[in-house]
C-alpha cells in the first residue's frame, strides 16, 4: 500500500485481485493536482491492472481534479483497460451529473 498526502489531500493505493484502487481523501483541487498526478502517473499506463478510484472520503473536487480524471479515462480507454470510479459522494455525483461527465465513468455503487 502506497500513501501520498499533503495537509488537505491524501491518496492511498491498494492492489488486490488484479485491481489497483486509489483511495482519495480530502480536497482535490489545483493546489494538490501535481501530487495527484504523481500518484496516478505510474498506474495509468499499467495494462496488467484494472484501475479504480474510490472517492468515498473525497470532500471536494474542482475543475482541475475533474480534468485529471478525464485524462486518466482517455488514457485508459486508449489502452483498452478498465477504469472505474467508486463510492462517489452525493455532492460530487451531483457535480458530475451537472457537468455531463457522469456518463463517461463506469461507477460501482457502495455495496453497503
Amino acid at each position: 500500500m502506497n500513501t501520498h498526502k499533503s495537509e488537505k489531500f491524501h491518496a492511498t493505493t491498494k492492489t488486490e485481485d488484479g485491481v489497483c484502487t486509489v483511495y482519495l481523501r480530502g480536497e482535490l483541487d489545483l493546489s494538490v493536482a501535481d501530487d495527484f498526478r504523481l500518484v496516478m502517473e505510474p498506474l495509468v499506463g499499467d495494462t496488467a491492472l484494472n484501475l479504480a478510484i474510490n472517492m468515498k472520503e473525497l470532500k471536494y473536487i474542482d475543475s482541475t481534479g475533474i480534468g485529471i480524471l478525464l485524462s486518466i479515462l482517455k488514457a485508459r480507454h486508449g489502452l483498452d483497460v478498465k477504469f472505474t470510479v467508486e463510492e462517489v459522494p452525493p455532492h460530487i455525483q451531483k457535480l458530475f451529473d451537472m457537468t455531463g461527465i457522469a456518463k463517461f465513468f463506469t461507477s460501482q455503487e457502495n455495496s453497503h
